[in-house]
């Protein structure tokens, strides 16, 4: 008997957690306490409360008067829904919801995921990247850019001769019309060459007017400015940031008042204070973000209209341009730009004067899409410039009589470089497919943004590790000190990644990709009990159903979950639905305990970010490798990169498990959780093993011009670059000779210990012939010039830079 009770209670039990698991309707829930009621021979005033309570449940009239509204007075009363401002509101609405809501939901269709689009350039757009844009990075060296303080004449009428400030505007306009995919190439292939380049381009292509334009201008509008842009013979900035209004960008303080004038039509008179503005001294043309107002109600919109983009040719009375900021040296225009008392047409705002009061909805649709393409390809271009330099300079530079690749503490470096390059490259392209298919991704763009700019923040710290002292000394030879330098350049710019991380992207996120608490926003913000009623159950009925799945999942390491794909990437899939549901059960439990308090608790929020953010990244992987016809020889990248995603999600999770601060369900998630969530089982990191196959992948010529595709690679061998690629492919094609040598030195043929020399040796005790003599000494000779560094006599160095100068200004005379 006593078995038989222990029999029903455990099958209830698990049919309770079935019914939760797969989020069945109210309906069905008060059967099975109907079940429960009629197995325990419940008495009749136990069924008559239950039938009840079923009536009140299950009515919607009887269930949101009984119930919802008392609970919509509890949630305002304690403020358990963040309120959401005008400018937050127009943040969260700008862009749409992608794949990140799958991830956000707790159990993501992987069918969907993979059928989202991995693209590839059109033969046109292939033509561009290999044409063009090998040319102008042939033109000129990172460091004769650095030492003019700008690109050279030449450079700036190829940029404009070939319409590269007009890629994203399309044919009719005179421009380019690329996809965002050739866009990002492009970056891609400029980064690798000059972070000058990717500023100058990327700034006319991205958040310029002509964007704004193209999405918000008017006919006239776009036919006066968008011809001229495509060719260069306007020179766009957009002027957002002030000294008061960073990252709060919303905040700013300049201003625009509308005024009759005296023939009768409205004008503006603008008067600003703008900083670290890119291009800013040299615009003909400013897109510029006021806050408007309207005295008079001119424009019919109240007083106080709000922010408002406008155009403002550079030429205007009152415009103050010319000065430049220094950015860590790097030498793109960057710059302050100032207007006093600037009178303008009011149709010059973007849009006309219907578009009055929409700026700030205007920059953040903008930014939705733009943030997930511009930094990405630039990081990309950075983080495949440092593979193909340090795998080459691991297998050219010799200690101990080995190549330093060799040595494990360069190997762990050279891992992390290469897999994160793939992983990189991979998000990259996810990301551009969405866009091409006209998704704004916000979320995503947000995370985009702030992880490839951390990520290559890694990469370059590492690549500069292994090359030690031949990174720091600058000169023509260097190729990653002065990407070292402007590092911090793009983790600053649209807004700084501590911003980004602690607030945008589960700022947005928790909202925005939530499948009901935006809709539940609004009904409070209605007093709309009905429609809070109708997606309030459903929410409840998600969470019960996310905290089943996360402990099911958890338990049984994932394997509930089908994986779409075979073989071994398949458990991959099974642990990120096993992420994903402890995200979201995690996540619903922080907003109903911290409610609108949760917004504050930013290492919180930055933790929710990072699991976001690490899902996002491992499935773009994934993508990648089906995209890409599941190549055998890319595994030892896709399980680096995937044990290292899975590794930061998992202490992502150990930092909320160990922070977050909710009641009785906090000690129970603790409890039940930690144990058991191993994501990777040996730890947070890849494995040595792992690591090691992908430092050997990155050091074999396949593996690094896979890797490192669309990477602009000099064959020039007095260009730094050509002449380390040079030294590697000697290297490569003499390492017979010289694992022959190696092996007459053990067996004791040859007794000679330094390296130098032991060429000649071989030659004359026979171990090698004479073309692989001949062979053996140019690769050394090739080595040798291949590390070395520049050096300077003191007037030299007190020279670098000044010649250029000199010869500009000798020009401009």
């Amino acid at each position: 008997m006593a078995l038989l009770t222990v029999g029903l209670i455990v099958g209830l039990v698990g049919l309770f957690a079935v019914l939760a698991y797969v989020n069945v309707p109210m309906l069905v829930w008060f059967a099975y306490g109907a079940l429960v009621l009629g197995i325990a021979q419940a008495p009749i005033w136990l069924w008559s409360l239950f039938g009840l309570m079923a009536t009140v449940f299950n009515v919607p009239f009887f269930r949101q008067v009984v119930i919802t509204a008392p609970i919509v007075r509890v949630i305002k009363l304690f403020n358990l829904l963040p309120a959401i401002s005008a400018t937050e509101r127009a943040a969260i609405e700008a862009g749409t919801v992608w794949v990140d809501g799958e991830l956000f939901s707790g159990k993501p269709n992987f069918k969907r995921i993979l059928a989202e689009p991995y693209p590839t350039l059109n033969p046109i757009e292939q033509a561009f990247v290999d044409g063009p844009v090998e040319q102008v990075c042939r033109m000129a060296t990172d460091w004769e850019i650095h030492q003019r303080k700008d690109l050279p004449p030449n450079v700036w009428a190829y940029l404009r001769q070939e319409r590269f400030f007009g890629m994203m505007i399309p044919a009719e306009y005179g421009g380019r019309g690329f996809s965002n995919t050739a866009y990002s190439a492009v970056m891609t292939k400029l980064a690798s060459r000059s972070f000058t380049h990717t500023a100058t381009v990327g700034v006319t292509n991205s958040l310029g007017p002509a964007k704004l334009l193209l999405r918000y201008g008017t006919d006239e509008q776009k036919q006066r400015y968008l011809p001229k842009l495509a060719t260069g013979e306007e020179m766009p900035c957009f002027a957002l940031t002030e000294p008061t209004a960073g990252s709060d960008a919303a905040s700013l303080q300049s201003s625009g008042t509308v005024f009759k004038g005296k023939d009768g039509e409205l004008y503006l008179r603008l008067n600003w204070q703008k900083r670290y503005i890119t291009l800013g001294a040299i615009a003909t043309l400013i897109g510029l973000a006021v806050r408007l107002h309207d005295p008079d109600n001119l424009l019919g919109k109240g007083t106080d209209i709000g922010i408002t983009c406008v155009l403002v040719p550079a030429d205007t009375p009152g415009v103050q341009l010319g000065r430049r900021h220094d950015p860590m040296g790097v030498p793109f225009y960057n710059s302050p730009i100032a207007g006093r008392n600037v009178v303008l047409p009011a149709s010059q705002i973007i849009g006309g004067v219907d578009q009055a009061g929409r700026g700030w909805t205007m920059l953040m649709q903008s930014l939705a899409a733009g943030r997930g393409i511009s930094f990405p390809a630039t990081a990309t271009g950075v983080a495949k410039l440092v593979s193909r330099v340090t795998s080459a300079y691991s297998v050219v530079r010799e200690q101990f009589g080995l190549s330093i690749g060799k040595f494990e503490g360069v190997e762990e470096p050279l891992a992390r470089i290469g897999g994160l390059t793939y992983l990189m490259d991979a998000a990259r392209l996810y990301t551009c497919g969405a866009v091409d298919q006209g998704e704004q991704p916000a979320v995503v763009s947000a995370i985009a943004k702030y992880q490839f700019t951390e990520l290559s923040r890694h990469i370059i710290n590492d690549g500069m590790d292994i090359l030690g002292g031949a990174g720091i000394c600058r000169g023509p030879r260097n190729l990653l000190a002065n990407i070292y330098t402007a590092t911090p350049i793009p983790i600053t710019v649209e807004g700084a990644n501590i911003l980004t991380r602690s607030l945008i992207i589960y700022g947005q996120g928790a909202i925005r990709c939530h499948g009901y608490i935006i809709d539940e926003i609004a009904a409070l913000e209605d007093n709309n009990v009905a429609a809070f009623d109708h997606v309030f159950w459903r929410h409840v009925g998600l969470m019960l159903r996310n905290l089943t799945r996360a402990k099911a999942l958890g338990w049984t390491r994932g394997r509930l979950v089908k994986s779409p794909v075979r073989g071994e990437t398949a458990r991959y899939y099974q642990k990120i639905a096993w992420a994903s549901a402890t995200f979201a059960a995690l996540s619903d439990l922080a907003m109903l305990t911290y409610g609108g308090r949760l917004k504050r608790h930013e290492k919180i929020t930055s933790r929710f970010a990072d699991m976001l953010s690490w899902m996002y990244l491992a499935t773009a992987t994934l993508r990648r490798f089906e995209a890409e016809g599941r190549r055998k020889e890319d595994l030892p990248l896709v399980h680096w990169a995937m044990s290292h995603s899975l590794g930061q999600i998992q202490q992502a999770l150990e930092g909320l498990l160990a922070n977050l601060e909710i009641p009785v369900l906090g000690g129970l998630m603790r409890a039940t959780t930690l144990p058991w969530f191993r994501l990777n089982p040996m730890g947070v990191v890849p494995t040595d093993a792992q690591g090691h196959a992908v430092a050997q992948l990155l050091q074999s010529p396949d593996g690094r011009n896979h890797l490192t595709k669309g990477l602009h690679v000099p064959t020039d061998a007095e260009q730094a670059l050509g002449r380390l690629e040079r030294a590697y492919q000697l290297s490569i094609v003499a390492m017979p000779v010289v694992r022959k040598i190696k092996t007459a030195l053990r067996n004791g043929q040859l007794n000679i210990a330094p390296p130098v020399g032991r060429v000649e040796a071989a030659l004359r005790a026979g171990v090698i012939t004479g073309a692989e003599s001949d062979l053996a000494t140019t690769a050394e000779r090739a080595q040798l010039d291949a590390i070395q560094v520049d050096s300077f006599t003191l007037a030299e160095y007190q020279r670098i830079g000044k010649d250029y100068m000199e010869e500009e200004m000798t020009g401009a005379e």
